[in-house]
């Protein structure tokens, strides 16, 4: 119990230093008024994109190495991450590099916990989810897909909690490639979709504009169906 105290402050200490820094160098070089304005989000969103199209490969690589790292070792989840992949590359090529990003940052992550936070998740964590560890053993790539394409669990403590039951490094990198693909598709596609609306109007469009446009509400719509349908799932799965 010691030793999880020591990472967890250490995790948190982490954090606070990083933000800390991050907000120091944003607001040093602007101000807030600066960086919620409309123009300067669409003045630099247009020099974004005007990169990414003139060195796709050398952009593609830089943010497929930056998803690594926002979840291995920085600990972020996908959702701000596909935000960002699909407003700066599109929902298809967003998709691709997000989800093998993420992939390989939570592959990154689960091997990390399973040679350093093993017992400490077992300890915690092994009588919570027994009734999952026959359900691995019987077909562990079938369930391990289906585990993480119903989500309900923080990404992190997702990407952890198999090394309870052992399972192989390369079952987890394809299931989670595989059963993150919905859930980050969409995710991506509205952060495109919030793209195509400031490239397409020179005003800050009101909010009734943004959430009748169908490239936001189609994707969001889907994803609340997806939900429904993961809710649905979890009912049995975690049974």
């Amino acid at each position: 119990m010691e030793k999880a105290k020591k990472i967890k402050l250490f995790i948190g200490l982490f954090y606070i230093t990083t933000v800390s820094f991050f907000l120091f160098f944003l607001f040093s070089k602007f101000s807030f008024q600066e960086i919620s304005s409309y123009e300067f989000i669409k003045k630099n969103s247009s020099y974004f994109i005007e990169i990414k199209n003139s060195n796709l490969a050398i952009v593609f690589l830089i943010f497929l190495v930056s998803t690594v790292l926002w979840v291995f070792p920085f600990l972020g989840f996908g959702s701000p991450i596909a935000l960002l992949g699909g407003f700066i590359f599109g929902k298809w090529i967003g998709t691709i590099v997000v989800v093998l990003g993420l992939s390989i940052g939570a592959t990154f992550l689960y091997m990390f916990g399973n040679f350093f936070l093993k017992d400490i998740i077992r300890e915690k964590f092994l009588n919570k989810f027994k009734s999952l560890e026959l359900k691995f053993r019987k077909s562990e790539f079938n369930y391990l897909l289906v585990y993480r394409f119903i989500g309900g669990i923080p990404w992190q403590l997702s990407c952890l909690l198999p090394t309870i039951f052992n399972v192989k490094v390369t079952n987890f990198f394809f299931a989670t490639f595989i059963g993150i693909i919905p859930q980050i598709f969409l995710t991506v596609s509205i952060g495109s979709g919030l793209e195509k609306i400031i490239d397409q109007n020179l005003e800050a469009p009101s909010i009734f504009d943004i959430i009748t446009s169908s490239d936001i509400y189609i994707p969001v719509g889907s994803f609340f169906v997806l939900i429904i349908i993961t809710l649905f799932i979890r009912k049995f799965f975690y049974k």
